[in-house]
């Protein structure tokens, strides 16, 4: 195990120093950073944490892709910060993913960070490997003397952006009703369909697009990544699964509404929301699922639904979240419970691998990274990992931006109805991209 030197630091003003401590790290090649917006969550370490640059890392294609993080996670008993994309799904099932990939990223990747900071509270956290001489005191010098400002009008304007679909309305539609047949001859009984919206030949500038991609939706699982020339933006509100000692949580959203600026309107839209059998029986559907995926590795009889179709507001859009829990043996490897579980129930549909091959055969695009997940392990095995939605994904080398929206298909579904959502959810994204050189 790697020994860290952590110095605790008191700030005054704990909104300004994250603003400066995320403009300072945008100058290393390796970033995860990871923001609740001072989300009121009944599970959370942290409000804020970035994890920079490499001491050693892992990197590599779903085949073992499990035990090779397995691994990686024993050997270095350390922080790693990473992602596991859509795709690893294909080292667990006899599934294969062929479709159209413009952006190419790796199927896994870890990092064991050198640099690491948490904010907690007032309390500013260093977690430093290797140091060089007084090198944490003068990052901290430098994060409190950072000017974000200026860094923002330095960078380069982004491009205009021509967002072309990968899949068109009437086309939408046919896959839609496809998605029913098999729903209908009782192949599956609910698959999240998912469509890209896309760029060819644009150039972004990340660290505003993310920061307004952030501002207009504020999420409790924000992430900026950064390796090599691979980006992710995301405004994720979902948890996958968190690890808290013997305790496993899971957070699974499906049922979703728009928000309305009038309160009475809002206040009624939750209220039918919460009420909604379409929107309920997807959330359930996907609970039922989760219990089954947590039962692989919990006690006997441990899972639980601690809440069951609450809804949540944020600010784009009202959903639908459930709580599903469980208890582990102390023997039980973080990583296997990852495993037994992924990818997540929100992401795929119900039976679990019947709905994958069905959106594999439908979709047009290689999921990738979307519908993965971001998150750590900490040195004693805990964990906490996002589900990959309401995000932009950039390959600066292939200058292609993407993002990717999707929708739970059950029998109640209309393929208009589904279609609307689908646009709802891709809103934040399409305005983010389209409007950054008028900020």
């Amino acid at each position: 195990m790697s020994k860290r030197t952590q110095r605790n630091f008191s700030v005054d003003n704990i909104e300004v120093f994250q603003e400066k401590l995320f403009a300072w790290a945008q100058q290393h090649e390796t970033i995860v950073w990871l923001d609740s917006n001072n989300y009121e969550q009944a599970y959370s370490s942290f409000q804020c944490a970035v994890a920079i640059d490499e001491f050693t890392s892992i990197k590599t294609d779903s085949e073992h892709a499990f035990d090779k993080l397995k691994e990686y996670q024993s050997f270095t008993k350390d922080y790693i910060f990473g992602y596991l994309s859509y795709d690893v799904k294909n080292d667990t099932e006899k599934l294969t993913s062929t479709n159209f990939d413009g952006l190419h990223f790796p199927d896994l990747y870890f990092f064991q960070p050198q640099k690491l900071i948490f904010i907690k509270g007032s309390t500013v956290e260093f977690h430093y490997l290797q140091m060089i001489d007084d090198e944490l005191e003068e990052d901290f010098e430098d994060i409190v003397e950072i000017n974000p400002t200026l860094l923002h009008s330095q960078q380069e304007e982004t491009d205009e952006i021509k967002i072309k679909l990968r899949i068109h309305k009437d086309e939408y539609h046919q896959k839609v009703e496809k998605v029913l047949e098999h729903i209908h001859r009782g192949d599956i009984y609910e698959a999240n369909f998912c469509q890209e919206f896309y760029a060819e030949n644009t150039v972004i500038n990340p660290y505003k697009v993310y920061k307004q991609l952030n501002k207009i939706s504020e999420p409790p699982f924000a992430t900026f990544f950064k390796n090599d020339n691979h980006y992710l933006l995301s405004a994720t509100p979902e948890r996958y699964i968190r690890k808290e000692g013997s305790k496993i949580i899971s957070q699974p959203i499906k049922g979703t509404a728009k928000r309305f600026i009038d309160p009475i309107e809002d206040e009624k839209i939750v209220f039918d929301l919460a009420r909604d059998a379409k929107e309920r029986s997807e959330n359930i559907m996907i609970v039922d699922l989760v219990r089954n995926d947590l039962s692989r590795t919990a006690k006997k009889g441990s899972v639980q639904v601690e809440e069951l179709c609450n809804v949540y507001s944020f600010k784009q859009v009202h959903q639908l979240i459930s709580t599903v829990v469980s208890e582990i043996e102390n023997t039980t490897h973080p990583v296997d419970v990852i495993k037994d579980t992924f990818p997540m129930g929100s992401m795929t549909g119900a039976p679990k691998i019947s709905a994958m091959k069905i959106i594999e055969e439908l979709e047009e695009t290689k999921r990738g990274l979307y519908s993965g997940t971001v998150g750590y392990f900490t040195p004693n095995g805990d964990f906490d990992f996002n589900v990959v939605i309401r995000s932009i994904l950039y390959n600066l080398e292939k200058k292609y931006v993407s993002y990717s929206v999707g929708g739970a298909i059950t029998a109640k579904s209309t393929p208009e109805k589904e279609y609307e959502e689908c646009l709802l959810k891709a809103k934040a994204m399409k305005f983010v991209l389209t409007n950054t050189n008028k900020s």
